[in-house]
């Protein structure tokens, strides 16, 4: 390996950033990996905190619609194997974020994308956090119009702004907000069905009867069920969301190695377990409350457990009063996640395209402002058209992801064994998950729009999913994965070596490295651990992973050099 040149160029100045950037109880670290300084959370409190933002009652209004539109059976068998699906393809992308520390974006683009290749999914993930922060907003919306009798426009609003204050602080404040108020939203949400069951164990043989809108009623058809599963497989991308948490589990060793891969497990893939549960209960009260408030009322939570609340909770006032609350805390609890990730996705795409990077809150207020304008529009109203069309391409890019991971780096040992994120290390654009993405989802949302028969219509999602899965080792053999890694990068490789050993690497090739571990960035002045930063040819010395991405005037020079 020979010596990088420092090469000097003209007018290069020092780049300094604002208060919200340098903070990291704020900002906390949007762009890059997380640095085991910051992560002083427990497995339990990481664990903890990912589980509390799966809090949506969108799962109770998933599994209502899905079984008023397609009947019990449909619905039922919808929701276990798209949850199974969902599980297992959760399981890689958990382990790969938690063992190296780096949100959804940063993995996409180590896992097959390439760096400007996975700005395409950033915009896909940052869909995904509005959709749903949309529709949580609306549910938070239908319980202050039910209580507080104030009109649905202005719900929005205040279902929107008071999210902002407690997702500005990041993680500190979220991982507080999530453990102190699980018990109690665990309790509201079982017992009301335990009740409905012990008092009325009719309930149940009510419900595995209830067809709804159905033209099948509650007979299976398997173009039903491909419809519901496709609904529900929209959800295969919370796994993003999860990941979010995970990158800031501590470090795995021989003393938590137990401890560690449960709660990657349960925090991670694990969400759809409970998931599915929601969903299942939002399927059963839906045929317990329609016969009273009809189809279209029985779809909303607040209903749901307005009548649930009902059934041992005696004075109608109580009853809405414990329901309202039980909806409110729910929606504070998944919408400080929806916020919060869709504010690092806005700041991965955004720092790409142009170069800047005002800090994560900045684009905390673009997210609620979108996310309020689609609430206003009455997205609640169309929940399964858009989750459909939208599953066709977050499958596509799940798909693409787990295949790369799994097969591309353990099976043919085609990917690099570990995930580099490092825009320096990175070619734009690989085509083994970027094109194998493309191809799926233009294909699948051909078959979602008829084209190709009603028979793919209906499993558009599926088809999507294999055709990514199958496509991605594909491409990889056909490119002999030479666009993986543009400049080979010795730092990462002896930290991927000395972790594989359980030891830790105080030194590497052309970075000064302080006692700490940590090295300088030549252009911020900022001292960054290791796995962070690289040498920069065009700034003469270390830099960090940020003031790389943010840099627009090197041309990349540093990929055509030799390393």
């Amino acid at each position: 390996m020979q010596e990088q040149q420092q090469v000097t160029i003209p007018n290069k100045t020092k780049r300094s950033f604002n208060s919200w950037v340098n903070n990291p109880m704020i900002e906390d670290y949007a762009l890059r990996y997380a640095p085991k300084s910051f992560r002083k959370w427990s497995e339990f409190a990481v664990a903890s905190s990912a589980i509390g933002g799966i809090a949506f009652l969108a799962d109770f209004a998933i599994g209502g619609s899905i079984t008023i539109a397609y009947g019990f059976t449909n619905a039922f068998w919808g929701i276990l194997i798209a949850g199974l699906i969902i599980f297992l393809t959760g399981i890689p992308i958990a382990h790969y974020s938690s063992k190296y520390n780096v949100d959804m974006d940063l993995l996409t683009r180590g896992a097959g994308f390439g760096y400007l290749g996975s700005t395409l999914t950033s915009l896909v993930y940052a869909t995904f956090t509005l959709i749903y922060f949309a529709t949580e907003g609306a549910i938070m919306a239908q319980a202050l119009e039910i209580y507080f009798h104030i009109p649905l426009g202005i719900g929005y609003l205040i279902g929107a702004l008071v999210i902002i204050p407690i997702v500005t602080f990041g993680m500190t404040a979220l991982a507080k907000f999530q453990i102190w108020t699980q018990p109690l939203w665990i309790v509201l949400m079982v017992v009301p069905v335990i009740a409905i069951l012990v008092k009325d164990p009719q309930s149940l043989a009510t419900w595995t009867q209830f067809g709804g809108n159905s033209s099948s009623g509650p007979s299976f058809n398997p173009l039903f069920f491909a419809m519901s599963a496709g609904v529900v497989l929209s959800l295969i991308t919370q796994i993003g969301e999860q990941a979010d948490y995970l990158r800031f589990m501590p470090d795995r060793t021989a003393k938590n190695h137990k401890k560690w891969i449960w709660a990657v497990i349960l925090a991670g893939p694990g969400w759809i377990i409970i998931g599915a549960f929601k969903q299942l209960c939002g399927s059963f009260f839906v045929s317990y409350i329609a016969p009273s408030v009809g189809f279209e009322k029985a779809g909303e939570p607040i209903q749901m457990f307005i009548k649930a609340f009902g059934t041992f909770i005696p004075g109608a006032f109580l009853v809405l009063t414990i329901a309202t609350f039980f909806v409110l805390m729910s929606q504070l609890k998944i919408q400080v996640t929806n916020a919060y990730s869709g504010s690092l996705s806005w700041s991965n795409f955004f720092s790409r395209i142009i170069h800047f990077h005002p800090g994560r809150v900045a684009w905390l207020f673009l997210q609620v402002a979108i996310a309020l304008a689609m609430m206003e529009a009455g997205i609640f109203n169309f929940l399964n058209a858009v989750l459909g069309f939208y599953s066709n391409v977050a499958v596509a890019w799940i798909g693409a992801i787990v295949a790369d991971l799994v097969i591309n780096k353990n099976l043919l040992k085609i990917s690099p064994p570990y995930i580099e994120f490092k825009r320096a290390h990175l070619f734009n654009f690989n085509p083994v998950g970027f094109g194998s993405m493309i191809i799926a989802s233009v294909i699948s949302i051909i078959a979602y729009f008829g084209y190709l028969g009603d028979f793919l219509q209906a499993f558009s999602p599926f088809l999507s999913l294999a055709l990514a899965f199958i496509l991605a080792p594909i491409i990889a053999i056909a490119t002999k994965g030479k666009y993986y890694i543009a400049r080979e990068n010795p730092a990462q490789q002896q930290l991927h070596a000395a972790a594989l050993e359980h030891t830790h690497m105080h030194s590497h090739s052309h970075n000064h490295v302080h006692e700490n571990g940590e090295s300088t960035c030549a252009v911020c002045s900022y001292d960054y651990e290791q796995e962070d930063t690289t040498y920069c040819p065009f700034h003469g010395g270390t830099i960090c992973s940020l003031c790389c991405s943010l840099e627009k005037n090197c041309h990349d020079m540093c990929k055509k050099q030799k390393a």
